[in-house]
C-alpha cells in the first residue's frame, strides 16, 4: 500500500506563483513515474506533468514554460513549481505515482488539493 500526501494548494492570483509538493510513503519498490494531474469542474482528469525515475519529464502543452516538475528520490517526493498561473488552471490537483516492474504495474493517487486562480 502506498500513501501520497499533497501540500501547497490554495488561492493564487493570476500571474502568481505556487508550489505543490507530494510525498509518498509505504510499499514503494520500483517507481516508473511520479507526477501531477488535475481535474476541473465538469472536466475529466488530465495530465499536468510527470517525471520518470530516469529524469524524463512530460508536460501538458498548456503548462509548458510555466510549470516545472522536480523530484527528490531520497524522500520519494515530487514538487511542481507553478509560475504565471492562469484562471483556467483552477482545478483539484492530484499527485500520482506509478510503480512498475516485472509482471506488475500499479498506480496510486493522493486525495487532491484545490488550487483556485482568482484576482
Amino acid at each position: 500500500q502506498v500513501q501520497l500526501v499533497e501540500s501547497g494548494g490554495g488561492l493564487v492570483q493570476p500571474g502568481g506563483s505556487l508550489r505543490l509538493s507530494c510525498a509518498a510513503s509505504g510499499s514503494i519498490f520500483s517507481i516508473y513515474s511520479m507526477g501531477w494531474y488535475r481535474q476541473a469542474p465538469g472536466k475529466q482528469r488530465e495530465l499536468v506533468a510527470t517525471i520518470t525515475s530516469g529524469g524524463t519529464t512530460n508536460y501538458a502543452d498548456s503548462v509548458k514554460g510555466r510549470f516545472t516538475i522536480s523530484r527528490d528520490n531520497a524522500k520519494t517526493s515530487v514538487d511542481l513549481q507553478m509560475n504565471t498561473w492562469k484562471p483556467e488552471d483552477t482545478a483539484v490537483y492530484y499527485c500520482n505515482i506509478i510503480l512498475t516492474g516485472i509482471k506488475m504495474r500499479s498506480e496510486y493517487w493522493g486525495q487532491g488539493t484545490q488550487v483556485t486562480v482568482s484576482s
